[in-house]
């Protein structure tokens, strides 16, 4: 039996195949060293934060500057209740680092270096980010320094929960790897700019990493620089999301499918102050209808504090409206 080469000299075709090749190599380079050149620049401006509560080391993670006289973002679980924090620079030096405030509701919190010579980023926009457009995330997880990993953008304007259960919105899905002590790095984008502050990490999924966008950031780092806290309204209640059963709904034409349930009360706070007893479900609060929790939470603003405003609610089976004055939380 006679063998029939597939090519005459028995090497693989050159031509397209070759280009082709050619030409994603070329791509590959490209895009590695616009990685390489924003690395380079971003890695300057991030530090590692290490945290001491009683003495004890207890904590650390990640941050970065962004402004030139020493203001760094972190997450505020990685420093909330600290001691003490220290920074370390790429430069080797460490520092001291003080807390000008966190919050909790965002997990963001804000940092003050005294020292020279520090590298900061410029923040970007989140509002105007794509999805597929590259993301590079920089961080020192396990203790190893100004780590470094790539992907995109994800998924845009996701929630997700905060550490003490308020929802955060705004959130940028990316499916570069986060690890722990990556929390508080930038997420950068291929200009070297901030467009969002590394977070989370659901495990053990893979490829679902979370980054607060860098417009909340903003947001949140001029109220903590000037106050040192956030200022958002607060009623005094504990509550959670219930279901209005159907045929009460009828009986009194509400449109409303569900309220928020109260099953606390704080001692002389605006919800007490306003006659809101335990057992009562929130319906509105001044028009805005109350289906869950979180609704009031995002109705809750700074712009409410001290303004009265109608709520109304229903009390062992019968409507009810009341007033209550929102107070700075």
């Amino acid at each position: 039996m006679r063998v029939v080469p597939l090519f005459q000299d028995s090497r693989l075709p050159t031509g397209s195949f070759s280009a082709s090749k050619g030409e994603d190599l070329a791509l590959l380079d490209a895009y590695s060293q616009t990685v390489a050149g924003v690395v380079e620049h971003v890695a300057l401006a991030v530090v590692s934060i290490e945290v001491q509560k009683k003495g004890r080391r207890t904590g650390s993670g990640s941050g970065f500057f962004f402004t030139p006289d020493g203001f760094a973002l972190t997450n505020s679980h990685v420093v909330s209740g600290a001691d003490s924090i220290e920074v370390s620079l790429s430069d080797g030096r460490k520092l001291e680092a003080h807390l000008v405030g966190d919050d909790p509701d965002t997990d963001l919190a804000v940092l003050r270096v005294y020292a020279p010579d520090l590298k900061y980023l410029e923040l970007g926009d989140s509002a105007n980010l794509r999805v597929g457009q590259i993301a590079i995330a920089i961080g020192n997880p396990y203790g190893f320094n100004a780590s470094v990993t790539t992907g995109v953008v994800s998924a845009l304007g996701r929630s997700l929960r905060s550490q003490n259960g308020r929802l955060m919105d705004g959130i940028v899905q990316t499916d570069a790897a986060l690890n722990p002590g990556n929390s508080g790095g930038p997420l950068v984008n291929s200009r070297g700019q901030a467009i969002g502050v590394n977070s989370a990490t659901i495990l053990p999924a893979q490829g679902l990493c979370f980054a607060i966008g860098i417009d909340t950031a903003k947001w949140v780092a001029a109220q903590l620089m000037r106050d040192g806290k956030i200022h958002r309204a607060y009623l005094g209640i504990a509550g959670q999301s219930i279901e209005i059963p159907k045929t009460l709904r009828s009986q009194l034409g509400l449109k409303f499918e569900s309220g928020i349930g109260v099953i606390g009360i704080e001692p002389n706070g605006p919800a007490q102050e306003a006659g809101i007893e335990e057992g009562d479900v929130l319906l509105e609060l001044a028009g805005e209808r109350l289906e869950n929790v979180d609704v009031l939470h995002r109705l809750l603003t700074q712009a409410r504090v001290g303004l009265p405003a109608p709520l109304s609610l229903l009390r062992e089976g019968a409507l009810k409206t009341v007033t209550v004055v929102p107070r700075d939380k």
